[in-house]
């Protein structure tokens, strides 16, 4: 079984919890699913979850390199260089990444509100990026922007190899396998 949640902005990528905050049990009721793979509480968008093993090796092993896609607003006007830099791959403090996929990007029409919204500054703007990463290190998304001058403001993957959020809205779920 393979199902795709698109996991809201605050939800933490476990079953359990202290009852503080939201889990994955509050969205997906199937029994035995584990997700293949994690998103920040404070990141949103697809992800995937299933009862077998390969294929969560298949999708989360880095040796595989499956492609993931984000949508990121940053804080700032977006340079042509900052691009070209996440093209090439940045250095983070654990080293360079690989090149990217990065391109300038709108803000997507079918985009949900996000709760809460992210912070508005008169004086400063925000622009979109579509970043595709071959490898997952810890906040890496965040950490490349950051590094290139554009911090992070609102981060949602929108692909998984040959998977998509398609259509989800925050908190559904679709069976996929």
């Amino acid at each position: 079984m393979l199902i795709a949640l698109n996991k809201p902005y605050g939800v933490l990528c476990q079953f359990s919890g202290d009852g503080s905050r939201r889990t994955l049990a509050d969205y997906v009721h199937e029994k035995d699913v584990y997700p293949a793979g994690r998103l920040d509480h404070d990141s949103e968008g697809l992800l995937l979850l299933t009862d077998d093993g390969r294929l969560a090796h298949r999708l989360t092993d880095p040796r595989h390199k499956q492609p993931k896609t984000y949508l990121v607003q940053v804080d700032g006007a977006v340079t042509d260089e900052a691009v070209a830099a996440l093209r090439r791959g940045v250095t983070l403090n654990d080293g360079p990444t690989l090149p990217a996929g990065a391109e300038h990007a709108a803000e997507p029409d079918w985009l949900w509100p996000r709760d809460p919204p992210v912070r508005f500054r008169k004086a400063i703007p925000t622009s979109w990026l579509s970043i595709t990463l071959r490898e997952g290190r810890n906040r890496q998304v965040r950490r490349m922007t950051a590094a290139v001058g554009f911090p992070t403001l609102r981060l949602i993957r929108v692909r998984i190899g040959g998977y998509a959020l398609e259509g989800l809205g925050p908190g559904e779920t679709r069976r996929l396998l």
